[in-house]
């Protein structure tokens, strides 16, 4: 199946880029894909243990099963005041 990913803050500054389609197997879950993005860029896996994901604007957890063609979103920690 194919997901497109949406990266923000200092992960799509560190990445490069604010999106990447990532293929995966049928009944993959939000943390499949979290462990794909993080073997292709090292940002992701500094930051996997901090983040929040949304599927298609809503938040999920790790364990959400992934449909064809949705969109994730990987949200990293923010500060600021």
């Amino acid at each position: 199946m194919k997901v497109r990913v949406l990266f923000f803050a200092v992960l799509a500054h560190e990445i490069g880029r604010g999106d990447v389609v990532l293929h995966l197997s049928d009944n993959a879950t939000v943390e499949d894909a979290l462990s794909a993005l993080a073997h292709e860029y090292p940002p992701v896996a500094r930051y996997q243990s901090r983040l929040a994901t949304a599927v298609n604007l809503e938040y999920v957890g790790s364990d959400h099963l992934l449909c064809d063609n949705d969109e994730l979103a990987v949200i990293p920690p923010v500060s600021g005041g």
